[in-house]
């Protein structure tokens, strides 16, 4: 499993490149295609992958839906994307799935916050009532925000065992609204924290591979996703066989 924000393409080096090469992250230049083929090699070695700024096809991509870009690149048959927020009208972002494994469902919903725009994309495998469920998300910047964003994913997750909430938090784990989420639901905390970003130098463990408490995993690892502004998270899930079973 892989958890991503791959800043839609764009290359991120140094704090000053957020000045810099501010252009990128607008026009449609900078090699975003090496590096969404660098991406689409390190995706396709997981067979489930949440992406975040993923562009579904404005300006700065090119008109090229990312997401689809990628599952094609990278060997998946299953995809999804969920556009969530559009700048400018030059540039759009979105949260995306990558699957080998065929989901029964997809749904996608957007949550509160006091600036639209954010969104989290929910795929369940298997018929099962103790299926894998899988959550993309991509938080607010600011602490309340955050906070209601989390309750309503709460809402959606509270009683899974196999749940799996993934993505760019943009927080660290010790912060208030994430103990709130993991009184309300069966997530757990990770036993490390593994730091990504920035990812010239991780200092802040601020993207989450979460998990149900009836699910266990090993592996876990911070892994370059080309260029992007985040590292990666990896890890290997060990699911049960009735969670994934149609």
């Amino acid at each position: 499993m892989l958890s991503a924000n791959i800043q839609a393409g764009s290359s991120t080096r140094r704090y000053s490149d957020y000045a810099t090469r501010s252009w990128s992250h607008v026009l449609p230049m900078g090699n975003k295609r090496l590096s969404l083929d660098t991406i689409a090699q390190l995706a396709g070695e997981h067979d489930i992958v949440g992406l975040n700024e993923s562009d579904p096809g404005s300006l700065r991509s090119g008109f090229t839906n990312q997401t689809h870009y990628l599952a094609q690149r990278g060997g998946f048959h299953y995809w999804s994307h969920q556009p969530n927020r559009r700048v400018g009208g030059v540039a759009s972002s979105a949260n995306g799935l990558l699957s080998k494994l065929e989901p029964v469902e997809v749904v996608d919903h957007a949550l509160p916050g006091r600036i639209a725009g954010r969104g989290v994309l929910l795929a369940r495998f298997g018929d099962d009532a103790d299926s894998l469920t899988v959550a993309i998300a991509h938080l607010s910047l600011g602490a309340q925000s955050r906070a209601s964003q989390l309750a309503f994913i709460a809402e959606l997750l509270h009683d899974h065992p196999h749940a799996v909430l993934m993505g760019d938090f943009n927080c660290d784990i010790d912060r208030p609204e994430m103990a709130a989420l993991f009184r309300r639901t069966r997530l757990q905390p990770p036993a490390q924290a593994v730091p990504t970003f920035p990812s010239w130098r991780p200092q802040r463990a601020i993207d989450h591979i979460l998990l149900g408490d009836g699910l266990t995993h090993h592996h876990a690892r911070a892994l370059p996703a080309a260029q992007s502004d985040h590292l990666a998270l990896s890890l290997e899930l060990d699911v049960p066989a009735r969670a994934i079973r149609g």
